[in-house]
């Protein structure tokens, strides 16, 4: 039986009458439409591995009638080395790969790529990282950015590990981005090998925007660092990776603790990263050194590496254990921050533990690693 639904609206002063759909037929579209995304959440749950709620979550992107299509894509992915957990991850990530066209749209991608001197399970930890890349256009997009790359490192092996750690690079805009910003960089006269070795340490800063980041390459110049020395890229670089406010924020930080604009811009100098410590970092390693430690903000801002190292690893435990030995009257004058924080773990050792006897070292040690397990499960108390 056919049921039909009406209604009336207004246009200008004349009622228009429009005719629904048919009952029947919009039930028929619902049924249809239910069963699919049924069978579709059952199959990626059952085949794919996936959870109920990525099951869920994927199946908005992806429907099937049979499994022909998925059945296709999942073997074509196992043959090429992929390991079930990683097709998960990669249909979770990507749903519509199990629709994809396997002669026509994967294997071109995926031979590719094995041309390249690219293994089989290094392209499947890269795929299962970004699956997305296996949507773009072979000859517009992949081939084109993968042989950018190899070129700039004269090397597909060398490509490879920086794709291994961005793979979003292939599905970067590289003639809005990357070459006016790379470029930007050798017309002021950055070496050719600082420019290969900025993009394979901070490679996602090259995707601002060109004219913020010809901005921040002005800035560095103007604070003094010289295109000659990596310090100058990787000044860029942090420049690059905050907005001016934060830049401003984390400034505002050090000076609190009572760094002079001076001291902060020589100790940016001496150490980029200083300023790519989240302001929580800053202010915990300041607060530590000066305030529990007892050191001079100057003499943090004279090595300034230090804001660089593990709170839980290295500095609140051997801070503390230090302190430890000062209480015990084992330690009588006070140490630098290089010589307590930038040795090397077996040094710091013979130095603090081991130069005692037998029993007293092996009760220090017991101490120290006390410290450490406490400092790893944020349990350590810094009092000051």
């Amino acid at each position: 039986m056919f049921c039909f639904l009406s209604k009336t609206f207004l246009h200008g002063r004349r009622p228009v009458k429009i005719k629904a759909l048919g009952c029947h037929n919009l039930l028929l579209s619902f049924s249809t439409s239910s069963n699919q995304q049924s069978f579709t959440v059952s199959y990626l749950m059952e085949t794919c591995g996936l959870s109920p709620e990525s099951a869920l979550s994927a199946s908005k992107y992806v429907r099937f009638e049979t499994p022909n299509q998925p059945d296709s894509a999942m073997a074509f992915f196992k043959n090429h080395g992929f390991s079930k957990p990683q097709i998960a991850t990669m249909v979770a990530k990507r749903p519509s790969l199990l629709s994809s066209n396997v002669e026509k749209t994967l294997l071109p991608k995926i031979e590719f790529f094995n041309s390249r001197g690219i293994s089989s399970s290094d392209l499947a930890k890269l795929l299962t990282k970004h699956p997305h890349i296996l949507a773009y256009s072979l000859d517009k997009k992949i081939i084109p950015s993968f042989n950018f790359l190899s070129n700039l490192y004269q090397s597909d092996n060398d490509a490879l590990v920086v794709l291994i750690l961005w793979p979003h690079f292939l599905t970067h805009d590289l003639d809005s981005y990357i070459l006016p910003n790379i470029n930007v960089l050798r017309q002021n006269g950055v070496p050719e090998s600082y420019v290969v070795k900025g993009f394979r340490w901070f490679p996602t800063t090259l995707t601002t925007a060109p004219v913020v980041f010809k901005e921040n390459v002005a800035e560095v110049k103007k604070m003094g660092f010289e295109p000659e020395r990596f310090n100058f890229v990787s000044a860029v670089f942090v420049l690059c990776s905050m907005s001016k406010s934060t830049w401003e924020r984390k400034f505002d930080v050090y000076k609190k603790f009572g760094w002079s604009k001076k001291e902060i811009l020589e100790a940016f100098k001496r150490y980029t990263l200083l300023m790519a410590a989240s302001e929580d970092k800053i202010k915990a390693v300041m607060d530590f050194l000066v305030n529990v430690m007892g050191f001079r903000a100057s003499s943090v801002a004279k090595l300034p590496n230090v804001l660089g190292l593990s709170m839980e690893k290295r500095i609140v435990p051997r801070g503390l254990f230090v302190k430890d030995l000062m209480s015990m009257g084992l330690l009588e004058k006070k140490l630098g921050l290089s010589l307590l924080f930038r040795s090397p773990e077996k040094l710091f050792l013979k130095r603090f533990v081991y130069c005692y006897e037998e029993g007293k070292a092996s009760e220090l040690l017991k101490l120290y690693n006390a410290k450490l397990e406490l400092a790893a499960g944020g349990k350590l108390k810094t009092n000051r």
